[in-house]
Parts: structure tokens; sequence; C-alpha cells
């Protein structure tokens, strides 16, 4: 990749990469704040974000078409959803040595990634949770949160990638749900590692992964995009129009758990305290309608409820991205 993108990492220290884009970049700030807070030896490992913005090809890949379950898309920037082909970029940015989790940006440790890193992987490559019957899938895989060995590899070569998806050699499902994977490779997480909207003392890492209720948006008019897809005997075609009318006209909801809204907010509120989020940064998101308009009243609110993970006193010191 080019210069300003991701280079490779000299060290082998392991690597939280946090991967992201402008709309969803004040929510991978906080997600990075979760796992330095929680780590128990906060220099075992760095967390770092990579944005798509940052990324010259997918810039590049503007209005072009590409597969998706089949369909034909147009990739947009704007996308709500823009940076998950970056999570194939991580092995070229290790430089194709050591470990690496990445997440998506409304992931947030609420335990220690360094469990992660120091568990025996069984020479596996790639560790991600199961998600059977999401998407209509029984062997759904959720690629959200993975565990990389990025030496076993070698393929994850995220421009040649790219190439394929826009030329039609690779349909965007197949990629993102590891089907293209040799099975044997891919070793199964435990739920806590990738706990899908529930926050319970066992999980490890929560994932706000209901786009329509992520906490920070509520109240906002949705800005995602949802799978086109025939529904039975109903073409895709005819399905499109009907869902762009829902997205215009629908705002996201309130996320059901409060203790999840708290525990975002209060990690807002660390990320103001320690410098590593501005108020600019949060009063810009709000005009952008990126995050909803009382995030700052909510950050003072929720300052210390942080439960089930550390108590705010355990905050570790601000380390660099």
């Amino acid at each position: 990749m080019e210069s300003e993108n991701l280079s490779a990492a000299a060290e082998q220290r392991p690597v939280v990469f946090v991967h992201t884009n402008a709309k969803q970049r004040l929510g991978a700030l906080v997600s990075a704040r979760s796992f330095r807070r929680n780590a128990r030896d906060p220099g075992a490992f760095d967390v770092r974000l990579i944005e798509a913005e940052r990324c010259a090809p997918l810039r590049a890949a503007e209005g072009r078409s590409f597969l998706r379950a089949g369909h034909s898309r147009v990739w947009r920037m704007d996308d709500l959803q823009s940076f998950t082909p970056l999570r194939f970029a991580v092995p070229d940015a290790m430089g194709r040595r050591g470990v690496a989790l990445v997440v998506d940006p409304d992931v947030f440790a609420a335990g220690d990634a360094g469990e992660l890193f120091a568990r025996d992987r069984q020479g596996k490559a790639i560790w991600c949770r199961a998600r059977p019957g999401h998407n209509g899938a029984p062997d759904y895989l959720a690629s959200s949160v993975m565990l990389l060995d990025c030496a076993k590899l070698p393929h994850w070569r995220f421009e040649e990638r790219l190439d394929d998806l826009f030329a039609g050699r690779l349909d965007y499902v197949d990629w993102i749900e590891l089907k293209t994977e040799p099975r044997e490779t891919i070793g199964l997480l435990e739920p806590e590692w990738n706990d899908f909207d529930r926050l319970t003392p066992q999980t490890r890492l929560l994932h706000t992964t209901k786009r329509r209720t992520q906490p920070w948006k509520t109240g906002l008019p949705v800005d995602f995009t949802l799978r086109e897809r025939g529904y039975g005997p109903i073409a895709a075609t005819l399905v499109r129009p009907v869902l762009r009318l829902w997205t215009a006209r629908n705002r996201y909801k309130p996320h059901p758990d409060p203790n999840q809204e708290a525990y975002f907010f209060a990690l807002l509120a660390e990320c103001l305290d320690l410098g590593e989020v501005t108020r600019a940064e949060v009063e810009d998101g709000i005009r952008q309608r990126h995050i909803r308009p009382d995030a700052l009243a909510l950050a003072e609110r929720c300052r210390g409820r942080f439960w089930p993970a550390a108590s705010a006193d355990r905050a570790a010191a601000p380390a660099a991205a």
C-alpha cells in the first residue's frame, strides 16, 4: 500500500487495529481507549486506527461496481461501513509478522485483550466467532473481530484482493464471511470475545452490532445501506426502492440496554479527560450527524459508569494511537 496508508510494523509487539471511516471515527477512538484502559499491562500491545479515507485504493474505487451476494452494488466511500475491507489489510500493515487483533469501530473492550494475545493459537491463522444462521448462513463466521497470525496469511495481499473484488472475481460476502479461507485454518473464539449487543460480567469484547441501536447515534436519521437482495420471488431490483424509502424515513433507536449506552459514554468522558478526543471533535461529529447532539451532556452524566468493566480509577495512562 502507499506510504500514506499503513506502514509495516517493525516490532513484534501485538497490535489491536480498529478499522474505521470518518463516520465511525469517534466510535473508533472510544474503542481504542477501551482496549488501553482494560489492559493489565498497557505496554503489552499497541492500539492503532486504520482509516478508510487514508487508503488510496479504496478512495480510487469510488463509483466502481462489485458483487455482494451475487448482486451488483456500487462502492461509496460515504457508506457507513466502507471501512470493512480494511480488516484484510492487517497482515500487510504488520509486515506479515506477529499477531494482531482487528475489530470494528463499534467493538469495545470490557476485558483485557492481552488474554487473547497470550492464548495458544493451535497453529490456526485466524480466530473469530461463529454466528450460525446470521444472514441466513448456517456456517456464518463473524470477521468483525479476528485474532490473526499474520505470518500464516501470505495470500492476504490487500490491493490484489481489492482488484479481484472490483473485477467481479471475488464476491464481497464470500470475502467478509471468510468463505475463501481453508476451514481448518480457522479457530473459533468464545462468544464473550465478540459479544453481540450483550454486556455481562463475562463479556470481554462488547460489539454493539445492531446498527440501528448504536448508542451514540440515537435519534439521528439512518445513514446506513440495507443489504439489497431479493425476497422469495421478488427481485432485488424491485426491493431496492422500498429499502431506500425505509432508510430515508427512519431514525436510530435507543439501545435496549442502558448499561451499554452508559459504558460508551463513560469511555467517551474518559477520552475527553485524557485528551484522546477533543470537545471540538465531538462538536464536529454532532454537526456532521455522526454522533447524537446530546453526546457531551451524556458523557458528563455517565462519567465513571464502567459496569461491568474495571472501575474508573483503573484508567490507564494515555498511550500513542
